[in-house]
């Protein structure tokens, strides 16, 4: 493979990689913890936060809980979608994604 067809196929990837990550970033994942609602964006910030029982409003350690799983869930699936999206891009780069 000579170097024009190198770089030409380098420039490629990126291209791609550049709409995945753009994809991510315009999106919304949410997590539920069953009493609260989380929804981030792609680029990890807190968009709302929803409480959809408001018995749990009476036990702040419960609530505390149920924000957290919340948010967890909501991480997880923006890290599933990273995954998908850009790993066959990564894989051997050490997490530099």
């Amino acid at each position: 493979m000579n170097m024009q067809n190198l770089m030409a196929q380098a420039q490629k990837v990126q291209k791609e990689l550049e709409k995945a990550n753009t994809e991510i970033e315009n999106s919304t994942f949410e997590g539920n913890s069953g009493a609260v609602k989380v929804t981030i964006t792609g680029n990890s910030l807190i968009n709302k936060v929803e409480i959809t029982d408001s018995s749990v409003l009476n036990e702040k350690e419960l609530l505390e809980d149920m924000i957290m799983v919340a948010v967890n869930d909501a991480f997880s699936k923006l890290a599933k979608m990273k995954e998908e999206k850009l790993g066959r891009y990564t894989n051997g780069l050490g997490g530099l994604f």
